[in-house]
């Protein structure tokens, strides 16, 4: 790829929100995200990147990420830099073509929607998991945990106090959906 199709190519996807810095650069921002297009010092390498999180923010679901990293995100990778996670796509110029130009900016961009909400649903339903090995293992029902669950919201060990009554329903809800779904393939 030329740098000249990158320009032009950026131009046409992104127009105004595009600036450039000769021969090296590009960024696009908009209120929503900010794409850096980097050329390496010998112009041989393209890398893409997108500030996603900072690194504090991301660092209870970094070993999410790093499974991530090696299960589901293709040609672009999550990495840690200034304190600040970034999605980066990274590839050898010569041999980079508008497809895959284009395939890895949209990853990023899908990476940088996303956030940190799949490694957080991640999370709880590991925990959901849990506390349904855990109330089988007691021989707990399905009601029985749900009955256990709305017991901590009211004495305060889960939650707040200070949650309004519809705020507690829409959280026992929430909980009884997650718990119906996986009840079954928790053994």
């Amino acid at each position: 790829m030329e740098t000249q199709n990158i320009t032009t190519h950026l131009q046409e996807r992104f127009g105004p929100a595009l600036q450039q810095s000769p021969p090296d650069a590009w960024q696009v921002e908009t209120p929503d995200f900010r794409l850096l297009v980097l050329l390496s010092t010998d112009q041989s390498w393209l890398r893409l990147l997108i500030p996603i999180v900072p690194a504090e923010v991301a660092q209870p679901y970094f070993s999410q990420i790093l499974a991530a990293n090696f299960d589901l995100t293709q040609e672009v990778r999550y990495a840690l830099h200034q304190s600040v996670l970034w999605g980066v796509f990274q590839y050898d110029l010569a041999s980079l073509t508008i497809v895959r130009f284009e395939a890895a900016i949209s990853r990023l961009l899908g990476m940088k929607q996303e956030g940190i909400d799949p490694f957080f649903n991640t999370l709880v339903e590991q925990q959901i998991r849990q506390i349904i090995t855990a109330a089988k293992q007691r021989g707990q029902s399905l009601e029985e945990t749900m009955r256990t669950l709305d017991h901590f919201y009211s004495e305060g060990i889960m939650g707040s106090l200070d949650d309004s009554s519809d705020d507690k329903q829409q959280v026992l809800a929430a909980w009884q959906r997650q718990l119906e779904r996986l009840w079954t393939e928790e053994t």
